[in-house]
């Protein structure tokens, strides 16, 4: 299937005339006029009537959003997970099942169709945390790159940006090597994943659309020893670096009985903290935790879809913003894919725990979906309608039975608190029109996710 093409009339530059749109300061302004220039914003007019020509865009638009956490394959695990009792640790071996079966072409159907209904929700650019690299047995494919490839093509067929975050994984659990599936994930060391992962970065030096960072899987899964190295690799390069953070209690208890640290800790001890990192789920944390990743400025990925769904915990967002880390939102496992939700069970969430309302502003959880999230994935110039940004415009409807009756002054608050991914009706990504009254370019979005998933379940 080939790629997307840039949309009628993209040199000459396109105008779009948007009903509201949500502006730089949080704030909601009427009659908008955003005129796009190749893949950029050229200009931004607000109140002002429709220009002669433009596309008008109905309800509250938005900057793109980003989806700072996800695991593509992990889409074939909706709704096959949820017969059974257990815990995250009884889940993980249905989700290697579905890894061991996955190919280079069968990772890119997946993902295209993975990434398809990410864009349908209003997502323009999606760090997908990739740790699957090689084949049975972990024997190389003759690219060694080849899963990583299939993803970025899955992207640019389904019209986001990716943040390729390459995963460093090299045991199974702390003190114990790679068994099974899980040898599929592993290099040998963070040497050998580093020259692998420049190959790759090489490749796509001049590739505009995709970062290639680098991740740590997660304390389990790499030595402290080794995460140096990704650290250094990631500074060497400037570019994002993730990792699993105290997802679990039982993550914590193994890696004090290891090491004398937390997970925090031992990423801050060996330089695996800092602007360009992000910590993803950071559930269960001390508050010696909380002033490392405030006062290393590390962003911190909530999941909260995924993290209640296996039954991981809430982790403490307000008084990590409030510490110094930027929050971000991902849908991970894609138990759901929708922006909306994600950003509104933050604060759902610290409800529930601290029996009181009121915590986040919809603007900050606005700002996490869109700004925060994109600079933590390497691409500080999006999330933000603003000229030069990344033309990026996600349009939501405020006549659905969801969002029907808001006004201007309450329009944040409505696609935050009601309003879903089907309400998207128009996406705009990179300048391309990818997402036209709900439909995608690509066609029947469920048809290829019913396809992809059951030809990777086998």
């Amino acid at each position: 299937m080939p790629g997307l093409n840039p949309p009628a009339g993209a040199d000459r530059g396109v105008t779009y005339w948007c009903e509201m749109a949500w502006l730089p300061a949080g704030e909601v302004v009427e009659c908008v006029s955003i005129r796009v220039e190749g893949a950029r914003i050229a200009a931004v007019q607000p109140e002002v009537p429709p220009p002669p020509g433009a596309t008008r865009l109905a309800g509250l638009t938005l900057p793109g959003f980003a989806n700072a956490h996800s695991h593509a394959f992990h889409r074939a695990l909706r709704g096959h997970t949820q017969a059974e009792r257990g815990t995250f640790w009884t889940w993980r071996e249905q989700m290697y099942a579905v890894a061991a079966g996955l190919d280079p072409d069968r990772y890119l159907a997946l993902a295209r169709a993975t990434f398809a209904e990410m864009s349908l929700a209003g997502v323009t650019c999606v760090g997908e945390f990739h740790y699957l690299h090689h084949g049975p047995g972990g024997v190389p494919y003759d690219d060694p790159n080849a899963m990583g490839h299939a993803l970025i093509e899955a992207a640019r067929q389904a019209g986001v940006r990716i943040a390729l975050l390459d995963t460093c994984y090299l045991t199974g659990a702390i003190g114990h090597p790679l068994a099974g599936t899980q040898l599929r994930f592993g290099d040998g060391d963070a040497h050998r994943w580093a020259g692998r992962v420049e190959t790759l970065g090489h490749s796509l030096r001049e590739a505009h659309d995709v970062v290639v960072g680098a991740a740590i899987h997660s304390v389990r899964a790499v030595p402290p020893e080794q995460m140096r190295v990704v650290a250094e690799f990631a500074n060497r390069h400037a570019v994002p670096l993730h990792a699993h953070v105290s997802e679990q209690r039982a993550e914590n208890h193994d890696c004090v009985q290891a090491y004398s640290a937390t997970p925090v800790q031992l990423l801050h001890e060996h330089g695996a903290l800092g602007p360009r990192s992000t910590a993803v789920h950071a559930t269960h944390l001390s508050e010696v935790d909380m002033a490392l990743l405030g006062g290393s400025t590390t962003h911190v990925c909530m999941c909260p879809t995924t993290e209640r769904d296996l039954a991981d915990g809430i982790g403490p967002a307000r008084a990590l913003l409030d510490g110094g880390s930027p929050i971000t939102l991902g849908s991970d496992s894609h138990a759901v894919i929708d922006l909306f939700e994600e950003a509104r069970a933050v604060e759902l969430d610290e409800r529930l725990a601290t029996r009181r309302r009121g915590h986040f502003r919809a603007a900050e959880l606005l700002d996490a979906a869109t700004a925060a999230g994109h600079a933590s994935l390497g691409f500080p110039d999006a999330g933000l309608l603003v000229p030069g940004a990344w033309a990026d415009l996600v349009s939501v409807r405020l006549d659905s039975v969801r969002t029907a009756g808001t006004t201007k002054g309450a329009a944040a608050e409505t696609v935050v608190f009601a309003a879903t991914a089907g309400d998207v009706h128009s996406v705009v990504s990179g300048g391309r029109r990818v997402v036209e009254e709900g439909r995608h370019v690509l066609g029947d979005v469920g048809a290829l996710l019913r396809d992809a998933v059951a030809d990777a379940r086998g």
